[in-house]
């Protein structure tokens, strides 16, 4: 029998959770830091700091 896939649990982002990206975009935070500081995917804050039109990590 094959692993049943982990279900996907999405959160909203909050005022301060954008304000924390921004704070950690100024800072060349690297993503991986970012990540495990949010518990947020890689992939999450490359799309959310894609939007917000911000760059992210340390190496840009």
């Amino acid at each position: 029998m094959a692993k049943k896939a982990k279900k996907t649990i999405r959160r909203e982002w909050t005022k301060a959770d954008i304000k924390e990206l921004k704070a950690h975009s100024k800072a060349r935070t690297p993503v991986i830091k970012i990540s495990k500081a949010t518990k947020r995917t890689e992939g999450s804050l490359r799309q959310k700091a894609l939007y917000l039109g911000i760059g992210l990590g340390h190496q840009r």
